[in-house]
């Protein structure tokens, strides 16, 4: 089933500012919520799609790519094909609600009861991927070596002594209008509730170590130069059941030696002799995947733009091709000769071969503007 567009699921316009998205997640959050709405599984489903939603709007780079390639764009992401649960939608959205931790307002924080353990999350990595216009026009599986962080075997932990594993402590504060409650998170453990009791050598204070790993990463056809996927899960690990970071990964397009892109459109300079250009040919000129001919109509300029439609890149938003655009340049031999030199001196008073301005004849740059447009 196709996913609703993010901002129809929160009923917001592209428009919408960070506090708009939030308080929009937070109302359907609530009418939503499975405490409300027990053995509910619609109601579930709409909380599901809520988060995921704000997930990816309240998060800046994310939203721009989500603006820019719609759920296409988000393939790693949120947004491409990751199904959240509940745990992780308590764990990743509960300041929404001034809760710091799983609890949401009065509910009770998806079972959690009355701990306020608060699930680490890791940190992202970043890489780099160059690709080739090839690998853009089909899209490319690339495997890349990963060193992250892990949680290693053999790592024991308790609760934290000083909040009894609840992940917060509590101060009583008298004041004029009696005793005063305050919770906040616990300086002891960070807000996990755990404190780690044996650990492996070669780990840090958490039980963590350094591991390479092979990661498979899918990227669409259609992606340009700078584009940030992400991967979900697949960043740094956390300690004691925590929740991995992600894996961001930036694209970096290589220079083709026979093409420059223009979005979904491709620029290619092909170069005749003015013979074939007085007298009309024949050319074979280079595709991303094959080779095409084209017609050489006689009396070509230099300058002519000839459009082979749908030869270009795909959208990324599944929207089509673009075009390959082919730039007619007339070459000029350097040097003659002396026949040549002789038999063109022979052409230089025919009124053919003299200059005539056609005012008809629109210059490159309108050319382009009109072919884009």
């Amino acid at each position: 089933m196709a996913k609703r567009d993010y901002y129809d699921v929160l009923g917001l316009s592209k428009s919408a500012s960070s506090s708009e998205v939030k308080k929009a997640y937070r109302k359907l959050a609530l009418k939503y919520h499975p405490d409300k709405n027990p053995d509910d599984a619609s109601a579930e489903d709409k909380f599901k799609e809520a988060a995921e939603a704000y997930e990816v709007l309240s998060d800046e780079t994310k939203k721009q790519q989500y603006d820019r390639f719609g759920h296409s764009g988000m393939k790693g992401a949120a947004g491409g094909g990751h199904h959240m649960n509940m745990e992780d939608i308590f764990s990743q959205f509960g300041d929404i609600f001034g809760g710091g931790g799983g609890g949401f307002g009065g509910f009770g924080g998806g079972g959690g009861g009355g701990s306020r353990r608060r699930r680490m999350k890791g940190s992202d990595l970043r890489i780099k991927v160059k690709l080739t216009l090839e690998e853009i026009a089909k899209g490319a599986k690339k495997k890349i070596k990963v060193t992250k962080l892990i949680q290693a075997s053999g790592v024991e932990h308790s609760d934290c002594g000083q909040c009894q594993g609840t992940g917060q402590v509590t101060r009583v504060t008298n004041t004029i209008l009696g005793a005063m409650q305050t919770a906040s998170t616990c300086p002891s453990c960070g807000g996990t509730g755990y404190s780690i009791t044996s650990k492996p050598t070669g780990t840090d204070s958490n039980g963590m170590k350094r591991e390479d790993e092979v990661v498979t990463i899918d990227i669409p056809a259609g992606v340009e130069d700078g584009i940030q996927l992400v991967m979900r899960g697949q960043g740094n690990g956390a300690p004691i059941d925590g929740v991995a970071g992600d894996l961001l990964i930036i694209v970096e397009e290589l220079d083709h030696d026979e093409f420059q892109r223009n979005g979904k459109n491709l620029h290619h300079d092909l170069y005749i002799s003015f013979i074939d250009a007085a007298l009309g040919a024949s050319a074979e000129i280079p595709l991303l995947s094959s080779k095409a001919k084209i017609k050489i109509e006689p009396g070509t300029q230099s300058g002519k733009l000839i459009r082979l439609r749908g030869k270009g890149l795909p959208s990324v938003d599944s929207y089509g091709n673009g075009d390959l655009l082919v730039n007619i340049n007339v070459w000029i031999p350097k040097t003659l000769s002396k026949e040549e030199h002789k038999a063109l001196e022979n052409l230089r008073e025919s009124t053919n071969f003299k200059p005539e301005l056609d005012h008809n004849e629109r210059g490159f740059f309108e050319k382009v503007r009109d072919l884009f447009s």
